[in-house]
């Protein structure tokens, strides 16, 4: 293969791979922005047990990161994957199931919650797994490339997901959604089944919390950078709301596009120039972004903090994860990927609790100066961890 063409054609293998991630996550997406309305005026449950169904569902995902990890580096990340899709097809069964129970409240609900549960498992197989398998597929090398193209994948399912099952329940009923995730774990599994698997590395694992606490700090840094997302996707419209702007809908869009287009254009920077500086320039533009959502007189500066966050908050992932991922020897890839990963799934978790609380006593406007402050202190701890890796030996084992 022509040297021109191989930063192509590494593109090409990634894309084929986080393809799975992309599926897994659509999964998740489509039933996202139906079932509280489900939960709440069908079944007839309060508003607290129709944000359960939704939450539950990261606290799986959360609990079997450990598991899931011990998966990728035992069995392979290709089963890992395969195993996670199966689950992502036995949600959309207890979805259906779910749908036809509908008569009796408790037991549709009791239903919807166990497949809400399994679909949490299986995001951290599908997830974890694709970054595992990518990266055995195309080198250590290109680990910033299949984080980069992975998130851009759960990121644009979970944007294309929550409108798509929206309008299909509106058109042809609950029980599409759950079809729908059934077949698209079919086609995930039909395409994976021949797909060339990554070798299993050799060598000692590392226990999951011995991992855990070696990107920590790496970890942490991701948690206080998502605290800005996390704030935009849970209340943006009502922060639009409270100041009579109309188009809230416009402004995810913005922080959507934003981030999705960082990463396409710069994501190759972090091989280039470091993990480590890239967050820092990433974590400063998406404080001044939350800052400028504070203080904003208007939508059309609210729209252009919404756009810096969303740009700046766009490689902060891969580029921390780089880092993390370094510290670890390649035979427990899995486990730092599934670790690092726990930090992102905290961060949302207790967003919305959290947030929710300041704007009870503050308003609407004073969650954005939490998130710049979140996103300052993590940009200050990431400045610190560069200056201290600075000063270190290149670990034997790493990995890039």
């Amino acid at each position: 293969m022509p040297q021109s063409e191989r930063p192509l054609a590494v593109t090409l293998q990634v894309v084929s791979i986080v393809l799975f991630t992309f599926i897994g996550y659509l999964s998740i997406g489509i039933p996202l922005a139906v079932l509280p309305g489900y939960v709440h005026s069908d079944l007839g449950f309060g508003a607290v047990v129709a944000g359960l169904v939704i939450s539950v569902q990261y606290l799986a995902t959360l609990l079997s990161r450990p598991q899931a990890s011990k998966i990728i580096d035992n069995l392979g990340s290709k089963k890992a994957v395969i195993y996670g899709l199966f689950g992502c097809g036995g949600s959309g069964v207890l979805m259906l199931l779910s749908g036809w129970l509908q008569s009796w409240p408790m037991l549709s609900l009791g239903t919807l919650l166990v497949g809400r549960i399994l679909l949490g498992a299986a995001e951290s197989l599908v997830g974890s797994g694709s970054i595992g398998w990518g990266i055995g597929r195309v080198g250590a090398a290109n680990t910033a490339k299949v984080i980069s193209w992975n998130g851009i994948a759960s990121y644009g399912a979970l944007a294309i997901g929550a409108p798509l099952g929206v309008v299909m329940v509106k058109y042809l009923g609950l029980w599409s959604m759950g079809v729908s995730i059934i077949l698209l774990a079919g086609l995930g599994i039909a395409l994976a089944w021949n797909k060339t698997a990554a070798a299993i590395v050799a060598g000692v694992r590392l226990p999951f919390l011995h991992v855990l606490g070696r990107v920590l700090p790496h970890g942490t840094g991701l948690a206080l950078g998502g605290i800005g997302f996390g704030t935009i996707a849970t209340f943006i419209t009502l922060y639009y709301a409270s100041n009579h702007w109309d188009n809230a809908a416009l402004c995810l869009s913005l922080f959507g596009a934003s981030f999705i287009c960082a990463r396409l254009l710069f994501g190759n920077l972090i091989n280039r120039l470091g993990g480590f500086r890239v967050a820092i320039a990433c974590l400063s533009v998406e404080a001044l972004g939350l800052l400028l959502l504070w203080l904003a007189p208007n939508q059309e500066l609210a729209l252009a903090g919404a756009a810096l966050t969303g740009f700046g908050f766009s490689l902060v992932f891969p580029a921390l994860g780089v880092e993390a991922v370094n510290l670890v020897p390649a035979s427990s890839r899995g486990a730092a990927v599934g670790a690092y990963s726990l930090f992102i799934d905290m961060s949302l978790g207790i967003t919305g609790p959290v947030a929710g609380a300041i704007a009870s006593g503050y308003g609407f406007s004073s969650i954005f100066l939490f998130a710049a402050v979140a996103a300052l202190s993590g940009l200050g701890l990431t400045v610190y961890l560069y200056k201290q890796a600075a000063q270190l030996p290149p670990p034997e084992d790493k990995l890039v």
